[in-house]
């Protein structure tokens, strides 16, 4: 009889290639047949004639040209190439440089973020509500890119010094190249291609940018979010001053590009303001409130919309009103309930040659149309933001921030609801963070934040250099937790806690690492027995004796598709020790043996998975046998949604 095995859970991210095809299997079974391969192996394989027939383009005029609609640059096969590379990378949970580390949902994660946004795929798939990023501009010095994207884990691991190299570095982009845009492409395709997966359908992402790159952005956005999904280029006023350093035009705006995920999202609406309702009054003393009026009068001729030409009366004069080019803005029938509803203003004493509709302030729930040009007043400036984050650090420790005034304008369009989760992957100096925690307080909310952030060294001769802060990760961390400071500083000694005590305000720090697994590598038919040896070894003992529980549990956590701030406990269950996790959706044992009857008591808790080591079974291939065995007799007999999902590491 074959021996049972249970399903080994992935050592490596979500393979997106491979959910790409399995969607793609759903929509269109028939288009996937069995060839062989050069080695003879029979493989899956789509028939591309049958898929166009399905599509109804088999007759297409354009199918055998070279041109085609779309942007191209070198290296764009090689960035797609590296979104489907799986990373087999992990994030290490680090206590001493969090705050409120076992009960917080933010994360503050510090890496490179091209790795780390692979490793959210499984557990933040369609999560996040909003994105924020503030990439590097291309001016031919600003932003940094490894040298390998081959070998991007490899690369992270010795520029931040965690393993020793051969020198593989993350460089800084010369003044020579600065202005050619492949290299700024192939460093923002994968990223946004990654980033759009993690977006709700109903979610939208934020991009700021200057005039080197936005019109190439805008192409980049059309082509990964779709066309049909731009939003908005909002022009932000980030300074209000011209500079006379300019030998050309001053730039007074920056970019905003804003998209969403997909039509799901229809309508949005920006919160009304204190500005915005000061437009509103009552000079008729209407009992229904505060008012402001709108022209009755519509653009069009006469001519264009006769339907809507017709005569109206003035209740003070008895006088029957047309106008004498244009037509009205609504149907007879609707003036007449605008005139039953006493909606029509003519004047304090009837003196307006024609009406105007009141549009009551109690009627304006739904807030406003949000528009496309942010002024200062309304966001802050980058003198705003710099003065800020100076006063909040003691100093100048970072240049050109953001004011947070910014990101907090953007949530309150898109992010209103108490739990949605925000992501900055670009963190720098931390200012999304800022406004969430703001923000939250401001409307007491509780919307949660992730941030990424490399841990670029400040130069030597920096303030934040000097002032103690070795890299930007470090400076955006402090600067959080002197967020958290205040904002609870604030509120010591007021009577009303209790909104505030429901609030998060704290953050998990996640280092990005090797994975805690040794990884089996593929070897050549040409591999030496001593290779062939040693990987045969990480059969026997495959993981890192250093890695400590809490790691193991990340690493497990991140790639069985656990968000990684859900509840964590420990449960002993028939004399072992269990980590119980989201209220204990998951169920984790590290110990090295396992028994029948923690299989049975595992059974009788009904949690959606349950981990264990390959190893506890100590070759007891009876004993893995029954598990497996006990585990699909209760799945027989259960629903779906009440099966159990067993899985060794």
């Amino acid at each position: 009889m074959a021996e049972i095995q249970p399903e080994n859970m992935k050592g490596t991210t979500l393979d997106i290639a491979a959910e790409n095809r399995a969607r793609l299997k759903q929509l269109f079974p028939t288009v996937f047949t069995e060839t062989r391969n050069d080695k003879g192996e029979l493989t899956e394989s789509i028939d591309f004639e049958k898929l166009k027939a399905e599509l109804g383009t088999f007759s297409d005029l354009f199918e055998s040209r070279r041109e085609r609609y779309g942007m191209e640059w070198p290296g764009k096969k090689e960035a797609l190439h590296l979104i489907q590379t799986l990373s087999s990378a992990t994030l290490k949970p680090c206590r001493q440089e969090s705050v409120n580390f076992d009960t917080t949902e933010n994360l503050f994660i510090e890496g490179d973020n091209l790795e780390v946004l692979k490793l959210l795929q499984t557990s933040y798939y369609g999560k996040v509500k909003m994105i924020y990023i503030d990439p590097p501009y291309n001016t031919g010095k600003e932003f940094i890119y490894p040298d390998n994207f081959s070998e991007s884990l490899e690369t992270y691991l010795e520029y931040a010094g965690l393993i020793d190299g051969d020198g593989k570095k993350f460089s800084t982009n010369t003044a020579n190249e600065g202005r050619f845009h492949t290299k700024w492409l192939n460093m923002m395709y994968p990223r946004l291609y990654l980033a759009r997966n993690l977006l709700r359908e109903d979610g939208v992402i934020f991009i700021s940018i200057d005039d080197n790159e936005v019109s190439n952005l805008r192409k980049l956005c059309d082509e990964i979010f779709g066309e049909e999904n731009f939003l908005a280029d909002i022009a932000w006023e980030k300074r209000y001053t011209r500079s006379n350093n300019s030998k050309t035009f001053a730039s007074l705006v920056e970019h905003i590009l804003c998209y969403r995920k997909s039509e799901l999202l229809a309508e949005i609406k920006e919160p009304r303001n204190e500005k915005s309702d000061s437009i509103y009054s009552n000079p008729d003393n209407d009992p229904r409130g505060v008012w402001t009026s709108v022209s009755y009068v519509n653009p069009a001729s006469k001519e264009q919309r006769p339907n809507l030409y017709y005569g109206i009366e003035n209740p003070y004069s008895g006088i029957v009103v047309w106008h004498p080019t244009n037509a009205w803005k609504y149907e007879k029938s609707t003036y007449e309930t605008h005139k039953a509803g006493d909606k029509l203003y003519w004047g304090k004493n009837g003196e307006n040659t024609y009406p105007r509709l009141k549009k009551f302030l109690s009627e304006m729930d739904g807030g406003m149309v949000p528009v496309n040009f942010w002024s200062y007043d309304d966001t802050g400036s980058t003198d705003e933001g710099s003065k800020d984050l100076d006063g909040l650090m003691g100093g100048k420790v970072f240049d050109f921030p953001k004011p947070h005034g910014l990101m907090q304008r953007m949530a309150k369009i898109v992010a209103n609801q108490s739990q949605d989760i925000i992501l900055d992957f670009f963190a720098g100096s931390a200012t999304t963070a800022h406004a969430v925690l703001d923000l939250n307080k401001q409307d007491n909310g509780n919307r949660k934040f992730i941030l990424v952030q490399l841990p670029e060294p400040c130069a030597p001769e920096s303030e934040a250099f000097k002032a103690g802060y070795k890299t930007i990760a470090d400076i955006g961390k402090e600067r959080i937790r002197r967020v958290i400071n205040k904002l609870n500083t604030e509120e010591e000694g007021k009577l009303d806690l209790d909104n505030a005590g429901k609030q998060d305000r704290g953050f998990k720090v996640l280092k990005l690492d090797k994975s805690n697994f040794r990884q089996w590598q593929k070897l050549e038919p040409s591999a030496s027995t001593e290779q062939i040896l040693d990987q045969l070894m990480l059969h026997i003992d495959h993981i890192d004796a250093k890695a400590t529980p809490e790691e193991l549990l990340y690493e497990i956590l991140l790639k069985a598709g656990f968000t990684l701030t859900g509840s964590i406990e420990t449960k002993t269950i028939t004399g072992k020790e269990l980590f119980s996790v989201s209220d204990g959706a998951l169920l984790l044992c590290l110990e090295e043996s396992v028994t029948k009857e923690l299989i049975d008591a595992v059974i009788d808790l009904n949690p959606q998975q349950f981990l264990c080591l390959d190893s506890a079974f100590h070759g007891n291939d009876q004993l893995k046998a029954n598990a497996v065995q006990t585990f699909n007799a209760h799945n027989m007999q259960k629903e779906k949604h009440n099966q159990i999902l067993f899985k060794t590491v």
